[in-house]
């Protein structure tokens, strides 16, 4: 998978996370919970967080970063999401395993990690070849091992000891 994810992209996106004033993170359905995952980590490398649609999720604006997943290119509710992201100034980083999709036009920035989605689960088969996996469960695994890796880089990047991201993890387990 390390030779078909673009290394500039990756870098690029976490360059972004980090210039960023706030991040919101969304993604529907699985692709959510990865995303849910990934915001967890981001916590406790010491980024100001959040996942859209919860109660104490702040409003975007000029400086922060939208990051949405939208595995097969296109989704109203990521479209819409990003349209309000936008208007509001806000950066817009999307997650596909797609190149194009009217969803991804909204977006200032674009990692695309080419794995199986529910959207390219039937009928002919890519290059990428045929998942034994069900649905999009190879992108979503993709994304959060593409997440993880991210988490190291953003770590080196932070200068942010072990000590300091463990200290931010919740004491309420």
């Amino acid at each position: 998978m390390a030779d078909l994810i673009d290394a500039v992209a990756v870098e690029a996106a976490c360059a972004r996370i980090l210039g960023a004033r706030r991040v919101m993170l969304y993604g529907c359905g699985r692709e959510g919970l990865m995303m849910r995952a990934f915001a967890m980590r981001l916590y406790h490398l010491g980024v100001a967080v959040s996942m859209q649609g919860d109660l104490a999720a702040p409003p975007l604006g000029v400086g922060d970063l939208f990051f949405v997943a939208c595995g097969p290119g296109e989704l109203s509710t990521v479209t819409a999401l990003a349209g309000v992201a936008r208007a509001a100034g806000a950066g817009v980083l999307m997650v596909t395993a797609e190149g194009s999709g009217a969803s991804l036009a909204l977006a200032d920035q674009v990692l695309v990690i080419p794995a199986q989605t529910m959207a390219s689960d039937l009928g002919a088969r890519d290059v990428r070849g045929k998942s034994v996996l069900p649905m999009g469960s190879l992108f979503e695994g993709a994304m959060f091992l593409v997440f993880e890796i991210m988490v190291l880089r953003l770590r080196d990047m932070k200068g942010e000891p072990a000590e300091a991201m463990r200290a931010r993890h919740t004491n309420m387990e």
